[in-house]
């Protein structure tokens, strides 16, 4: 009867399985069906009119030409007179179908002046960029429009500290609850029923859970740049659903449902103490052997639904995890770029060895308290060395993949970035080592306390046959000796509570392990929230459209106002000190001519690795509006600053003369009158 009503628990549990199982193929296609190839982070390639151009007439409407597909909001593209005011119709679309454009009419009647067009889209993996460029109609002229309030597609302070905060917190979830499932999948299946496990596995579903529905209300504030207050938009997070991280984040909460029924099914199945049959008794006469067999296969018939239970529970609990992974590569930059369909395989690997480590790392911790024994532990550090190869791998891949050259580790902010991910990892590894001295340490240490184990039973059975005799004899003996066996009894539960001194400095050597690993998550949710270096160098090397900073904006006369700005970086190279001179021409509102020309101590024209060219109006909060730079041979740059309003103006220039030393030097330029 016992054998039957656990093949039915096993029968039931199958099917409870089989559903999952196609909920999570169901999602596993929502997720990666719109995965396609495309440059990371879209770039504005071109505009009409042009940028910085002047036209005779005005325009029955402005286009954007972006380098891959972009998504649009109503007010993804805006073009504003020179008094601020809207002349679009609020209604940008794509040309013709083409998802790399966006064009929005504008209102007829339009005067001469400056305008400003601002533009805000989010790229095809999934990140917000934007911009603000102007043109003019008859002649440039003075604008009230500050370019600092419309331009580019940095978030609301709140909003993007937030959002990657519950990015973060969704990384570390997800860590958490697969990993602590394979831990006790894979290792410890005991541990199903040990309730800090059970805590573990529970914060991580519901931390997943809150940090999923928090990113998908504050998407939408984070894609416009808006406040905290329009998390609750309904139209805001409607619009988010229509996108791909949308649909992503949708089926994450699909998953999370069916990743409730995975746990209840886990700790149901698993943490239910188990009968451990008697241990087979060596038989006395030859013809006892076929009853020895006989019990041995009732034996193995009573654990074999167990077996499959757990067999099906790791199939189901990898499935699902493989599904989870999905709701994030196939939404950022996996699932863009080169070699899409080799790169999302490798980064969904990356990240389920990223979780099966660190989650593991936690229930270690906890299991260290509650009795994990060391052939668990050991069993763990055997696994681990295969995730953490696999981490390698797979990391080294996304690497090469998103900087394209070695440059970009020190030029870009996600070389920058890579540099103190792969600093933090290494710190990680070297921890783990000191883990795995102590595991070793923790194995003897359980060896030696197996053998006092059996010396204490010895001692303890010789001591109950004394008490017995001193109770026939004298009670007052017996009370003493019973009263010394209570107190050793308590201090050894106090010890075995405490942990052997090789298991508390394994426990120690994880909780540090597990702490660097919360900086490494951090690092990699800024990671994914920048652009590759591959992509920043492209649009950095990039040729200047017709109309942009540096194509030759023709100029006004006017008068020419020369600048010297002594710099120090306080390196030791040729180029460390010197002059930089700039050039402005004519010194008025619209498009100015620079020439920026930089010269070492000696007087002779230096290179450096970096130099920034930018202007700033502080009395109207306007800037910094950085200035693209030409070369023109050794030591001498070109561009064209777009200057809108009259003022006091200042101007920066940052130099860099090695991979450390760099300084910025200011100086004030008037404009107008």
């Amino acid at each position: 009867m016992a054998t039957r009503r656990g093949t039915h628990v096993v029968t039931g549990a199958r099917r409870r399985l089989g559903t999952l199982l196609a909920v999570l193929v169901a999602a596993l296609g929502l997720v990666l069906g719109g995965a396609t190839a495309a440059s990371a982070h879209a770039t504005l390639e071109g505009t009409d009119p042009a940028r910085g151009s002047v036209v005779a007439t005005a325009p029955a409407a402005v286009t954007l030409t972006f380098s891959e597909g972009v998504s649009l909001a109503a007010d993804s593209v805006r073009v504003l007179d020179p008094q601020g005011k809207a002349v679009d119709d609020g209604k940008p679309e794509h040309v013709d179908g083409k998802a790399a454009t966006a064009r929005v009419a504008l209102r007829s009647g339009l005067g001469n002046g400056t305008y400003t067009v601002a533009w805000r889209a989010v790229s095809e993996d999934s990140h917000p960029v934007g911009g603000a460029f102007t043109f003019s109609i008859g002649a440039p002229s003075d604008t009230s429009v500050n370019a600092a309030a419309v331009q580019g597609a940095e978030a609301q302070g709140a909003v993007a500290f937030a959002y990657g905060t519950a990015r973060t917190v969704a990384y570390a979830a997800f860590a958490l609850l697969a990993g602590a499932a394979a831990f006790v999948l894979v290792v410890w299946p005991g541990g199903a029923a040990v309730r800090g496990v059970q805590r573990l596995l529970m914060t991580g579903w519901v931390a997943l859970l809150l940090s999923t529905v928090a990113v998908l209300l504050l998407r939408g504030p984070y894609e416009r740049g808006t406040g905290l207050g329009q998390s609750f938009d309904l139209s805001l997070v409607r619009a988010t659903l229509d996108e791909r991280i949308g649909t992503a984040l949708a089926a994450r909460l699909l998953l999370l449902a069916a990743a409730g029924v995975f746990l209840s099914l886990l700790v149901g199945q698993l943490g239910t103490p188990q009968p451990k049959p008697a241990a087979p008794e060596p038989p006395d006469d030859p013809e006892d052997e076929e009853e020895a067999e006989l019990r041995r296969l009732e034996r193995a018939a009573a654990e074999a639904p167990q077996r499959d239970t757990r067999l099906g529970l790791g199939l189901a609990g990898l499935a699902l995890a493989l599904a989870l992974t999905a709701t994030w590569v196939g939404a950022d930059h996996s699932a863009v770029g080169i070699q899409v369909p080799l790169a999302l395989p490798l980064a969904a690997l990356h990240l389920l060895a990223m979780a099966g480590w660190l989650g593991g790392l936690a229930v270690l911790v906890v299991g260290l308290r509650h009795g994990l024994p060391a052939a668990a532990v050991d069993r763990f550090s055997k696994l681990a060395l295969w995730l953490v190869s696999a981490l390698v791998a797979t990391g080294v891949y996304q690497s090469w993949r998103g900087l394209g050259s070695w440059s970009a580790l020190v030029d870009t902010s996600y070389g920058r970035l890579l540099l103190i991910k792969v600093g933090c990892v290494a710190a990680m590894l070297g921890v783990a080592w000191i883990s795995r001295a102590w595991t070793a340490r923790l194995r003897t240490a359980d060896e030696s306390t197996g053998a006092q184990a059996e010396v204490r039973a010895e001692v303890q059975a010789g001591e109950s046959a004394v008490v017995g005799a001193g109770e026939g004899g004298d009670p007052a003996r017996a009370a003493q000796l019973a009263r010394q066996r209570a107190l050793r009894d308590r201090a050894r539960g106090e010890r075995t509570s405490a942990g052997s001194p090789a298991r508390a400095g394994l426990r120690r050597s994880v909780v540090v392990e597990t702490s660097v690993a919360v900086l490494v998550l951090v690092v990699t949710t800024m990671l994914t929230n920048s652009p590759p270096g591959r992509v920043a160098q492209a649009v950095a090397a990039a040729p200047a459209a017709p109309g942009t900073p540096g194509a030759g904006a023709p100029a006004v006369p006017g008068r020419t106002e020369e600048l010297k700005l002594p710099y120090d970086t306080g390196g030791r190279t040729p180029n460390a000190k010197g002059t930089a001179t700039v050039t402005v021409e004519p010194v008025a509102t619209g498009p100015n001519q620079v020439t920026l020309k930089l010269t070492d101590a000696a007087g002779q024209p230096a290179e450096v690795p970096e130099l920034d060219l930018a202007f700033t109006l502080p009395d109207r909060d306007l800037g910094p509006l950085p200035v693209t730079l030409q070369p023109q041979g050794t030591g001498s740059w070109t561009g064209t600053a777009q200057l809108p309003l009259n003022g006091m103006w200042v101007v920066s220039v940052t130099v860099r003369s090695s991979d450390i030393d760099q300084v910025t030097a200011t100086q004030q330029l008037k404009v107008g009158p």
